[in-house]
């Protein structure tokens, strides 16, 4: 019963969330995915969701493929508590609806893309990429030799995750984990650390970073288009239950999970650790394609239907962020993963300002490689600008495809 409540809560506060910003101008400011990570860093820090204790949190960090079933054995054998199954069911939901949500709404946000538009930006967007990776190994570099002394052994190997997490992805940090054969301890924090910092990152980014960047950097070259469920503005924010809107918006997601099943069916042919970036790939790839099909590009509030499937992903991801985290950090290694993600940023807007690339760009390359391509419609959605989705799935993917590779090479070099 617990679940079915929190999962209702998941799925419907998002229209609560819209109401408000379209109701008061307050609200409205202060902006519906900022508003949705509040709501749930609240839910994952007033006690009410149960958080898995250290026995359970190092085996579903080290084995994520581990089921409810092979958890509850290890609670008849007194291994775990009662709580911690609850908390594992808690884990299970979230990790269930974060993939849906995002997955669907990828597709459904590409549906209304303009790709003649998106030709006058790949030349910024590449450039990006390219600062993008230089800001990141740069001071992955620096901070090694900054926190090597810091008393955390085999930083090298810590570099050379980083590089991996922060050009790729997860599934990158766990591969680099297996290749540099790093100590499950290490490979916790580092994952805990990455996890805390990145919901303050984003944060940052969703909140005041566009302001922020505008003060330095050109604005975005093509006009943006409103984004009205995300946004706000006249028309009642239920305008997509209508009938005139609702059949077509059922239409596209009806479209989205196909996409959906067929990249899914892709990802069984490779092996477990590239599962995640061809599934992505797929997805965006095939979003791209039908997004060329006139009647599937003219349906209207696709956009806002994929924002509001990124509202529910906002509040699963926020709620994540258990403060309790920070008990007992080690103040080198928080250092080094904290000096990764905000030294980049800086170092990548240095170079966006050198070579002329605008804000919002710099803000989404950012994103895909330190958040993953995941975030890039969360971030996309924040800032009002739809036309840079795109861009930030590309570079995100090819940061899948290399983060290996620049992870394990960085971190031999530096050995």
């Amino acid at each position: 019963m617990e679940m079915i409540l929190l999962a209702l809560f998941y799925v419907f506060t998002p229209l609560l969330i819209l109401y408000l910003t379209h109701r008061y101008r307050t609200a409205h400011k202060i902006g519906a995915v900022i508003i949705a990570y509040i709501v749930g860093l609240l839910l994952g820090n007033i006690g009410l969701i149960p958080s898995p204790g250290p026995v359970l949190n190092e085996i579903m960090l080290t084995q994520p493929g581990i089921s409810l079933v092979e958890v509850q054995v290890m609670q008849e054998q007194d291994l775990l508590g009662s709580k911690d199954v609850t908390a594992f069911r808690v884990y299970k939901l979230r990790d269930l609806l974060m993939t849906i949500t995002i997955l669907l709404a990828i597709p459904l946000m590409l549906f209304s893309t303009n790709i003649k538009q998106w030709r006058q930006m790949a030349g910024k967007t590449l450039v990006s990429l390219i600062v993008g990776l230089v800001a990141v190994i740069v001071v992955i570099v620096a901070g090694f030799y900054i926190f090597k002394d810091a008393g955390t052994k085999d930083m090298w190997k810590v570099a050379g995750m980083l590089v991996g997490v922060y050009t790729g992805g997860t599934p990158n940090l766990a591969s680099i984990k297996m290749a540099l054969d790093v100590d499950p301890e290490i490979y916790i924090l580092t994952h805990t650390y990455d996890l805390v910092i990145g919901v303050f990152y984003l944060a940052f980014l969703i909140s005041i970073g566009q302001r922020f960047f505008l003060r330095f950097l050109p604005g975005f070259p093509i006009i943006k288009e409103e984004i009205s469920m995300a946004v706000g503005n006249k028309e009642p924010f239920f305008r997509p239950l209508y009938k005139d809107k609702l059949i077509p918006l059922l239409k596209a997601f009806g479209i989205a999970i196909l996409i959906f099943g067929v990249a899914v069916g892709i990802s069984e042919l490779v092996p477990q650790n590239a599962v995640m970036a061809v599934v992505i790939l797929s997805i965006t790839t095939l979003g791209i394609l039908v997004s060329l099909i006139p009647a599937v590009n003219r349906i209207d509030k696709t956009f806002d239907a994929g924002m509001y499937l990124i509202l529910i992903f906002s509040i699963v991801v926020a709620s994540m962020a258990d403060i309790r985290n920070f008990a007992g950090i080690t103040p080198g290694l928080f250092g080094y993963v904290t000096f990764a993600v905000f030294g980049s940023l800086f170092i990548h807007m240095l170079l966006s300002k050198i070579f002329k690339v605008d804000a919002d760009t710099t803000m989404i390359t950012s994103t895909a490689f330190i958040c993953s391509p995941a975030f890039v419609p969360v971030v996309a959605g924040a800032i009002g600008n739809r036309q840079i989705v795109v861009s930030g799935m590309t570079i995100g993917i090819i940061g899948y495809a290399i983060g290996n590779y620049l992870g394990v090479t960085l971190a031999y070099l530096l050995r």
